[in-house]
Parts: C-alpha cells; structure tokens; sequence
C-alpha cells in the first residue's frame, strides 16, 4: 500500500493512562484525559468518540467505545527514556533516544552554568529553581522589572527556560539570549531552551505565543529527513520546526494557538500534494496541562475534535491521517510536569476503519508505517501497521 501524504497530529501531552513503568517516573495512576473527563463530569467529543478515542481507553466519561470505529484505533508506550517534548517528537519521527536528556528538578543548574551564561549573554539571572512558568513570573516578575535580571527556571523535565518581559529584553533580544544559552546547554546533555516571553503590569502578566524551543539537534535521521532527501515535501506546522532545529523541514509556521494550529494544517494539506504534515498543538500542554486546568483541557479537546470534519474534508483515501500525543500531563495529579503515560494511535485512511491496532511497544511505529507508505529506507526500530490497514481495505 501506497501512501500519497502521511498527516501527523501530535496533541501535546494527551495521555490515555499510566504507562507499565509510570512509577519509576513518579507518575503511578497518571491518566490524563481519564481524569480530566472525571473531573468536568464527561467529556463531550463526537468525532473522536466515532473514531474510536472510547475504544483504546473505556474510562473516558462522555466518550464510549464505538460499534463501528471510523479509525483505526490503538495506542502507544515510549521507548525512548524521559517524558518531554523533545524525545516524544523524535520518537515519534523514528528517533529512540536511549539515554535520558538531564534534568535539575531538585537542584536547579549548577553554579558553573549559570556563571557561564551571565558572562555570555551579559545579563545577571534570579530563580533557578523548578517551577510553573506561569507562578514563577508572579513571584520574580517585580525584581525583574526593577533590576533586569533575567528568570531562569526549569521542571521535571530536561529544559532550561528564561522569562523576560518584553520591556527588559524584547522578543528579539531574549531569542539571541537563549540562542546562546542553547551553545551553553550541550555541554550539560539538556533537551532544550526555552524563551518564555511575557507582558502586562505586576500582578497580570501573561506569556505571549512568541515563546520558541532551542532543542538539541536530534542524534540520527529522522522520517522528515528521509523524506526531504526523497525529494517529498515535509511541512511542519507549530514547534515542530523547534524540536527538530529546522532539520528535515521543507516548510515551517509557527502558530498562535490550536485553532491557528489546525487551520493552518488544514491550509498544509491542501498545499502538500505528496509528502508529511507535522503539526505539534501544544495548548492541551502548555495552557492546561502544565497550569493544572482540567475544564481548559477539556474545552481544548472539544476544538480538536470540532475539526475533525475539516480535516478529513481534505484528504483522499490514499492519505494517513494519526492523532497521536507524545507524553501525558495529568492536570489532576497536583503537579504541573508532563506524566509518563501511554498515547492515543487513531488512524484514518481508506480501508483503516474499525482496524484494532493494540498496545504498542514504541511510538516509532508511526514512523516505520510512513517509511513503508512512502517506500523509504526502514529504521532500525519500529514496526509498520500499514499492513493491518491495507488488508482491511475494500
């Protein structure tokens, strides 16, 4: 079976339950859109309750297993260490990472990297310590705004992140400053940098959409690098374009949100005749997730699933379009870090429909179906469910 576009929709940080090795993560009972349905009374999501969201997880309140799913319906475990952004991307394209990026949680970064940064970038920082992004500017946003110094913070995860406001260092100024502390964090094994960008008076200050990830290259090729050196075209559509440094990308937008996100993937599709579409939505994550608000999560659900229709509007049956999710953030849990959890696999193509899919070892299947799709070189791991789907086809 061949493929002519392989969609991939990446929701961030949508978990469908504990992974089998949570508990060494800290994450044991993690079920973040389980909890969330629990937590706003049922979840209303037609299209992906059609699809067969209810099929892979039966505890979703609101949303039922389907008699006849319209998708291809399954799930996925990571094999990759760690539970970011970074590593769920890549293995995603077909990129294990065997070796956790590091990660400061409960020591904030070392006095050596710190004084490095402040020599490189010539501005004094306050924080280092983990943190919501969101409390943190509440707490540290006033000495900020009266000496300048910047805010430097990291999580459970493997990232350094530098606040300012825009009227200490604008948006310019703080991308070349995280552009150097980028250089700075490859000597120290972290996953990425982090801009965070912010306005308004003391006491309402709010992130912009100008944040931008400065993610370690990835280690090997990817599926976007195999298909760009095939001569398809490969278009990333949000942080996409971040997490993999731009490698492998023919074209990138970033977005302003998940409605700009899915409109303008709906706008890539109609633009790739042949090739990948690679859109990360990263408001589940970034607006919900990580600020422990399960009725946002809930509502951000709803605008994925209201697009659905639009989606599928513009595709033929010789595409693939995957929903799938690159780690969880239980908004429940009372902790504001990503959950080791598994992800949804919901599959829409011609002959797709109904399709049970399983448990599956690695999220680089993804990218071992769309290598065989495309017929590209295979990876080293990942095992292809386009066969499943093809034997399926009327």
């Amino acid at each position: 079976m061949e493929i002519r576009r392989a969609v991939i929709i990446v929701m961030d940080s949508c978990g469908v339950g504990e992974a089998p090795d949570a508990a060494e993560y800290g994450d044991a009972g993690a079920d973040t859109i389980g909890h969330v349905s629990e937590a706003v009374g049922g979840l209303t999501l037609p299209n992906f309750q059609k699809a067969g969201l209810g099929n892979l997880h039966p505890a979703i309140l609101g949303v039922p297993p389907a008699e006849h799913p319209t998708m291809a319906v399954g799930r996925m475990r990571e094999r990759s260490g760690g539970k970011d952004s970074t590593t769920g991307h890549w293995e995603i394209a077909g990129l294990v990472t065997d070796e956790p990026h590091a990660t400061f949680t409960d020591t904030g970064f070392p006095d050596e990297l710190v004084q490095r940064l402040e020599e490189a970038t010539g501005y004094k920082y306050i924080g280092n310590y983990a943190a919501s992004g969101t409390v943190i500017i509440d707490e540290l946003g006033p000495e900020h705004l009266e000496t300048g110094a910047l805010i430097l913070y990291t999580s459970a995860d493997s990232v350094l992140q530098i606040a300012a406001h825009n009227s200490v260092a604008d948006v310019p100024e703080l991308h070349r400053v995280c552009g150097i502390a980028r250089e700075i964090c490859d000597d120290y094994r972290i996953g990425r940098v982090i801009a965070r960008p912010f306005v308004g008076e003391i006491g309402d200050f709010t992130r912009t959409y100008d944040r931008k990830d400065f993610a370690m290259p990835p280690h090997g090729p990817t599926i976007l690098d195999k298909a760009m050196d095939a001569g398809l075209r490969t278009y990333g559509v949000g942080k996409i374009e971040d997490l993999f440094v731009g490698r492998g990308l023919t074209d990138a937008v970033h977005t302003e949100g998940d409605l700009d996100g899915l409109e303008r993937t709906v706008q890539a599709i109609k633009e790739v005749e042949q090739g990948i579409v690679f859109t990360n939505l990263v408001d589940l994550d970034m607006r919900y997730g990580h600020r422990e608000n399960p009725e946002g999560y809930a509502a951000g659900l709803q605008l994925i699933d209201s697009h659905i229709p639009h989606l599928l509007n513009v595709l033929t049956p010789l595409d693939l379009l995957i929903f799938t999710a690159d780690h969880g953030n239980d908004p429940t849990d009372g902790d504001t870090d990503h959950t080791r959890e598994y992800v949804p696999l919901l599959v829409w193509s011609g002959g797709a429909a109904g399709v049970g899919l399983g448990a599956r070892e690695q999220y680089c299947d993804v990218a071992a179906t769309v290598a065989e799709g495309f017929d590209l070189e295979p990876f080293p791991y990942g095992d292809s469910f386009l066969g499943d789907i093809a034997r399926s086809r009327p």
